[in-house]
């Protein structure tokens, strides 16, 4: 029983590990797509007609060139998700296994461009035979097109290669190749053979996306809010990227012609018609995913929840909590970050969470009834403007304010009654019993904002620190004692959250300044261990 449970503490672990893998490729890609945003509507003929001053040739270069970087993500999301894989699994030699992850995904190609060959489908220009076998060029390679599940499913075997083979010792004749040269080595021949392999076993990988693709789609307008009130439900658990993920990049969020070229996943079948100067607005079926399923809770929703958690607080209390609420509004609504406002009532309420993630479902239900295609992935105003304003009237930008300001005005109604009526502790409810002592320790802060030495000797100091990381807004650690954590103490050192996952695994949720305060942490644990 025992074995068991560890089993599945580590797929747990495991699965937590690679979805945050996926932030470093997905922060490049929101970049991008405002880049090409940007550069694409500026440099549209309804634009330039609209405002003239726009065709200046000189501001028209400056757009295409923008355009054209921005779409640099899109061009190559699989070989950038099988770098960023083992780059984010491995606990060190990273560079090592980046490197070999590229070479993984180009050696694996080439095995199934083998095996295509040798059962004589290649060499071939025939567009009905390419179109049957589901053969792309991959890298200048002709090989069946894997997408995103092909690139994680090869970067999480070179990450385990990494993760075995870094630090082999060969025998004194072949000692030139051990080590971290060996990475690259048993990469090449194991991913030329799983090369043999994928074009055996893809159709069944395929098979069941389309299947997760189809029990969507059958749900009807139902469909957006089962993967919006899922994203939001998986949050609390660091695993929402493997279900974004899933509708984003891959055949379960639709498949679309576009420009002559058959794209798969809500988020590239937008960003491609984004890119083809042929198209003129935007598939339905593929923004009913993104970003404005998400602006009615993040636009309005959660600030009604933060106005109704500063009203319901102690009048003597809101001034301590404004700073809290207004940033955590501003990282929501600029940032499309939302865990500093949820992390407020999640814990203390999760019912108001379920609640929330099925407001938040509804909005992409909403959005999708309505007609509105403003696509990208944050959901903020940024989004709003570049996908929404700038693209005119096509895309119903105009609808998003009118459901924004309902659903702000239920948020408020529903935060407000359920706190009051049952004293639910958010944030300045309770009565200040924090010593005058701690107050100054809390207000000894450094270059992040926060008091990290005082944090760190709340999580049981740096000897009980196993392993300490970041997402975006959450410290991710293992620890040796989970009862040398003071949760109290932290959460007066102005941490959001602490989330317990198990007697090892734990998170404190910090907010945007997450990175700072872990660095910090880190420097200090460096200097602890010297």
């Amino acid at each position: 029983m025992a074995a068991n449970t560890s089993q599945k503490v580590t797929l747990w672990e495991f699965f937590q590990n690679l979805g945050k893998t996926f932030m470093l490729p997905v922060a490049l890609l929101s970049f991008c797509g405002i880049m090409l945003g940007i550069g694409s509507s500026l440099s549209s003929h309804d634009v330039v007609t609209l405002i003239p001053a726009l065709g200046n040739p000189v501001l028209q270069l400056i757009f295409v060139w923008m355009s054209k970087v921005g779409s640099f993500a899109f061009s190559f999301l699989p070989v950038m998700f099988c770098i960023a894989i083992p780059l984010g699994l491995a606990s060190e030699n990273k560079g090592v296994a980046a490197f070999a992850g590229f070479v993984g995904y180009v050696v694996m190609n080439l095995g199934v461009n083998f095996w295509l060959t040798a059962k004589g489908i290649l060499p071939t220009t025939d567009a009905a035979v390419l179109k049957a076998n589901n053969i792309q060029n991959v890298l200048g390679i002709q090989s069946i097109d894997t997408g995103i599940l092909g690139a994680v499913i090869a970067g999480v075997i070179v990450a385990m290669l990494h993760k075995r083979f870094h630090n082999i010792r060969l025998p004194d004749a072949l000692a030139f190749f051990g080590g971290t040269r060996f990475v690259p080595i048993i990469t090449t021949v194991v991913m030329g053979l799983v090369g043999l392999v994928i074009p055996l076993i893809w159709p069944v990988f395929a098979a069941g996306i389309t299947g997760i693709g189809n029990l969507i789609n059958s749900a009807g307008v139902f469909g957006p809010m089962i993967f919006g009130t899922g994203e939001r439900l998986l949050l609390p658990f660091g695993l929402q990227h493997i279900l974004v993920a899933l509708i984003r990049f891959t055949e379960a969020g639709g498949t679309m012609d576009v420009c002559g070229h058959s794209v798969s996943g809500a988020l590239t079948i937008f960003q491609a018609q984004l890119s083809c100067p042929t198209v003129h607005g935007f598939s339905e079926s593929a923004t009913r995913f993104l970003s404005q399923g998400k602006m009615p809770a993040f636009l309005g929703g959660l600030p009604g929840a933060a106005l109704a958690m500063y009203h319901c607080a102690r009048p003597e209390n809101r001034h301590k909590i404004k700073g809290l609420l207004i940033s955590g509004v501003i990282a929501c609504v600029v940032g499309g970050t939302t865990e500093p406002l949820e992390f407020l009532f999640l814990f203390v309420a999760p019912v108001l969470y379920l609640i929330h993630a099925l407001l938040t479902g509804l909005g992409f239900t909403m959005m999708a009834v309505l007609g509105v295609t403003i696509g990208n992935t944050d959901g903020n105003v940024i989004d709003f403007v570049v996908f929404g304003i700038l693209h005119g009237l096509s895309t119903k930008w105009y609808m998003v304010p009118v459901v924004g300001a309902i659903w702000f005005a239920v948020y408020y109604g529903i935060f407000r009654f359920a706190i009051t009526r049952f004293n639910i502790k958010t944030p300045g409810r309770d009565i200040d019993t924090t010593s005058s002592a701690e107050r100054a320790l809390a207000g000894q802060v450094g270059k992040s904002g926060y008091n990290v030495p005082a944090m760190l000797a709340a999580l049981g100091g740096a000897e009980n620190v196993v392993t300490l990381d970041n997402c975006i807004t959450r410290l991710r650690m293992t620890v040796k004692d989970m009862t040398l954590v003071d949760s109290a103490a932290l959460k007066n050192l102005r941490a959001i959250g602490v989330v317990q996952l198990n007697q090892h695994n734990l998170q404190v949720v910090i907010g945007p300044q997450v990175q700072s305060v872990k660095d910090e942490m880190a420097s200090l644990m460096s200097t602890a261990q010297a």
